[in-house]
């Protein structure tokens, strides 16, 4: 599928951004990415609400080869082949595909970083009373090597 066909085929949808993305485009709608053109097809982004859908039309999901297995993409589903040829259908679909994808991006939380999770779990220090240095772990008046300034003579 080429960039001119994709426009085409989304055209009773609304605007749609495509851009390059594995062996294909990512197309996607309000910032959101909603459905993948590959050389395997085209798919749509599905969730527990419409994974039902393209189960009834005999639909499968994404799937891929690894040297040691193949994964199925369970998140994007093939768009029946009828729905080429009826664009206000295929409209319909799209918009439950960016209704599913908006879902998903609910559902994320973002990833804590590793100082934060470590944060979160450690007790908090009790500071008051104590010198700086001696809550660094280190005896007052010395600095570390890594902080020693060497001058040139």
């Amino acid at each position: 599928m080429d960039r001119e066909f994709l426009i085409d085929l989304f055209a009773d949808f609304g605007p749609v951004t495509i851009r390059k993305m594995f062996s294909g485009y990512g197309i996607s709608a309000d910032g959101t990415n909603f459905a993948l053109a590959l050389r395997a097809g085209l798919f749509f982004r599905a969730d527990e609400l419409t994974i039902p859908d393209y189960e009834a039309e005999g639909s499968k999901p994404f799937q891929y080869q690894t040297r040691a297995k193949t994964v199925m993409v369970n998140s994007y589903w093939e768009l029946p082949a009828r729905l080429f040829d009826d664009s206000e259908e295929l409209a319909q679909w799209a918009r439950a595909a960016l209704a599913a994808a908006q879902r998903a991006k609910v559902k994320k939380r973002p990833k804590a970083t590793k100082k934060r999770a470590k944060a979160a779990k450690a007790p908090a220090k009790k500071l008051a009373g104590k010198p700086v240095n001696k809550v660094a772990g280190k005896k007052p008046g010395r600095v570390g090597k890594a902080k020693r300034v060497h001058r040139a003579r």
